[in-house]
């Protein structure tokens, strides 16, 4: 066997491989037995047909099913030959002219590029510097408060705040338009859950009163049809009713699923989730971080074929959630929608395998362990998600990627400079994760 190596653009290859005659000849004469066995020719009994006239009659197919043999088996051989990694399935063409009577095939096919790991020791990683305090504490509970308000009727004029039931019709140039009238209506003053001008025109009314709220609709408004026009509303108040928050109690505590332990222990099981999540958030953000800076610092050429596998991948499982949302399954996907996030993806990848490869990084179990742990602190029975976690094969996997990825995280860290970033609960928890962190150059 002969192979020769062509490096065409980029990572492709172009390898062709020659195959002497007498391999070819002794797998044809080897087929060509094997359809003489079952062979039904008139004039000849099963398994009794000469094999002259069975090479006569069957040569040409005989031939090509050698050929996708022969190139099964050897195609691989000739890549270890070569010492060449392929990225993707080849595209194989026999070659024009058989080499004297033997067999010639070109597979063309892109190879994984080489990874070197460039210095990250002049670079940045904001680590966000933030905690639970007791404000932050008496925050949320307040917000939880909000989330059991119940509502007392008011015979006075609405202030902010107040719920209003209430009828409303509206018009353009006239005319009432679809979508734009509806009775009995649940609406909070303040909640900016209408158009501006609406809510802040029913403040001081009263039960009872009509009045009329001439508006424009914002010029993005999500309706194209409705953005920017003018609009005539008119509203009746058929109530107002105050907002009525529970008192922190026993109670209330309760209510939030904790049964025994009172106020207290529902301040230390608030306070430990709040830190939960902080701690993930953080997590997140640093590991943002570090997986940009790794893709900054390390320029690689993905291959062509990993980016499709990537994308179609993508594109099967934004449609698989889709499906089980509810929404249309045969909403037009195109695979260029998901062709960045695959490059982003693939590249990442190539790093992270080289990191873990390069520094003989090893999985720690006892981080996984840890964070199914962690994770399952959530649910009213830990134990049960524990034990479902390790038991299945896939979800535990999950669980392995991503601690494998914190650990080269952790690698990243080691090998650039770390400056803690201080902020406020509040801003760090409600920022997109973009903006909690960024990398930088020292």
């Amino acid at each position: 066997m002969q192979v020769s190596v062509e490096s065409s653009e980029g990572l492709e290859r172009r390898m062709t491989v020659e195959l002497p005659a007498e391999m070819v000849n002794g797998a044809l004469e080897k087929r060509l037995k094997e359809i003489a066995r079952n062979a039904k020719i008139d004039g000849f009994r099963p398994g009794k047909v000469p094999l002259s006239v069975i090479r006569q009659r069957y040569a040409g197919q005989a031939r090509q099913e050698v050929f996708s043999d022969l190139v099964k088996s050897t195609y691989f051989q000739a890549l270890e030959k070569e010492k060449l990694q392929p990225a993707g399935e080849p595209s194989i063409e026999p070659m024009p002219t058989a080499p004297a009577e033997g067999i010639g095939y070109v597979a063309v096919f892109e190879v994984m590029p080489e990874v070197k790991l460039q210095d990250m020791s002049e670079k940045v990683i904001n680590r966000p510097l933030v905690e639970v305090t007791d404000s932050d504490l008496d925050a949320m509970l307040q917000k939880l408060r909000k989330q059991r308000t119940t509502w007392d009727e008011v015979a006075r004029e609405a202030q902010e705040g107040d719920q209003l039931t209430i009828d409303f019709k509206g018009f353009i140039e006239g005319e009432a338009f679809e979508g734009g009238s509806a009775d009995s209506v649940p609406l909070v003053l303040g909640s900016s859950s209408m158009i501006p001008g609406f809510e802040e025109g029913l403040t001081g009314a009263k039960t009872g009163e009509n009045r009329t709220l001439e508006l424009k609709f914002p010029e993005e408004y999500r309706a194209e049809h409705l953005a920017g026009k003018e609009v005539k509303f008119e509203v009746k108040v058929n109530k107002i009713a105050a907002p009525v928050l529970p008192e922190i109690d026993d109670e209330f505590a309760k209510a939030y699923g904790v049964a025994d332990g009172g106020v207290d222990a529902l301040y230390t099981e608030i306070r430990s989730n709040m830190e939960r999540e902080l701690q993930e958030k953080i997590r997140v953000v640093v590991k943002e971080q570090a997986m940009d800076l790794l893709l900054e610092v390390n320029d690689v050429t993905v291959p062509k074929a990993l980016i499709s596998q990537e994308a179609t991948a993508l594109q099967q499982q934004t449609k698989q959630n889709l499906t089980r949302n509810g929404q249309a399954s045969g909403i037009d996907l195109p695979l260029n929608l998901f062709e960045d996030q695959a490059k982003r993806r693939v590249a990442l990848g190539l790093i992270i395998g080289e990191v873990i490869r390069e520094n003989k990084i090893v999985l720690d179990n006892n981080r996984v362990r840890a964070r199914i742990e962690q994770f399952a602190q959530s649910y009213d029975d830990p134990q049960e998600v524990i034990d479902y976690y390790l038991k299945d094969k896939k979800q535990l996997a999950s669980v392995e990627n991503v601690v494998l990825e914190d650990q080269v995280v952790d690698w990243v860290l080691e090998r650039v400079k770390v400056k803690e970033k201080a902020g406020g609960f509040d801003e760090f928890m409600n920022a997109p994760d973009s903006a909690s962190g960024t990398v930088t150059d020292s």
